[in-house]
């Protein structure tokens, strides 16, 4: 699977250079009397390259309102906090190393220690959430800033702007298709993240730089590819949530606003991806430079 974890996080959903030939990570399709520009995101972007693509730019000074995955404009700290301590928690009496074993746990902790998180805040936690807190604390090593990733930019110029924000989803439906996985599926994400904590980050250079350059057929073989072979992390993470915004971004086009909508940018590319989705549905989105 690659840098699978990573990826998602990363664009399910940094560091390359956007020419001025190149094209941008965003599509316009057309409705009746309004726009939707759809855009391809990357949640997180390090500090000295957190500068936008003026593609996007142009198309968030065109739209009226701004709507993302959930709505972090109006994202209750407090309640994502209730939430994980309801759903990422391992039933009452268990523990981590019980559900993963000693010789994974070692790994575990061994990961956790050089990143600087305590073994005792794993050990009640479910196999996903750990997997993500690991692939979190990775990335500020890294030097990503989550304060400038494309998302909070944009949710900060629309608070600036009085622009209205707004979610395709709740935060219950983005983080739950993790907490339903199969306890035996969240141990193998575990794996995955823990052999990719050891694995150079050059991978996310090349994805980052397709994703500037909104290279939608190498995102498709950066991003896509892999998760194929992960069916039950990859239809519930992409496919079925794909299905379940398309009604939404199809009633956007039927209203008078211009909007822009941003995701992951896996959700954009391959198949069953929104853009293919839209073209089956007669609409011909058009990429802007």
């Amino acid at each position: 699977m690659g840098r699978a974890i990573q990826r998602w996080l990363l664009a399910v959903g940094l560091l390359g250079c956007l020419t001025a030939q190149a094209a941008s990570p965003v599509w316009a399709i057309r409705g009746a009397h309004s726009t939707v520009y759809l855009a391809g995101s990357v949640h997180l972007l390090p500090t000295e390259q957190a500068t936008l693509p003026a593609g996007l730019l142009r198309a968030y000074a065109d739209s009226s309102r701004l709507v993302m995955e959930i709505d972090l404009g109006k994202l209750d700290t407090l309640q994502l906090a209730n939430w994980m301590l309801e759903h990422g928690k391992l039933p009452a009496g268990a523990t981590l190393r019980g559900v993963i074993g000693p010789e994974r746990y070692g790994a575990v902790t061994h990961a956790a220690g050089d990143l600087g998180l305590p073994q005792e805040a794993l050990d009640d936690e479910a196999p996903w959430v750990v997997a993500i807190e690991l692939t979190d604390l990775e990335y500020l090593k890294l030097g990503f800033d989550p304060e400038q990733g494309v998302e909070e930019q944009l949710v900060q110029r629309a608070h600036a702007d009085g622009k209205a924000t707004a979610g395709l989803e709740t935060v219950d439906a983005e983080l739950g298709s993790l907490a339903t996985l199969p306890q035996a599926d969240q141990v193998r994400l575990l794996d995955q993240t823990l052999k990719e904590l050891d694995e150079p980050p050059g991978e996310l250079q090349d994805i980052v730089g397709a994703w500037r350059s909104g290279d939608a057929p190498q995102l498709a073989k950066l991003l896509a590819g892999e998760y194929r072979e992960f069916p039950a992390l990859y239809r519930p993470l992409v496919t079925e949530r794909n299905r379940l915004w398309l009604p939404q971004i199809e009633q956007m086009l039927a209203g008078r606003d211009n909007c822009l909508v941003v995701v992951g940018a896996l959700h954009l590319v391959g198949d069953g991806g929104l853009l293919e989705l839209l073209r089956r549905d007669g609409y011909q989105p058009v990429q802007l430079n």
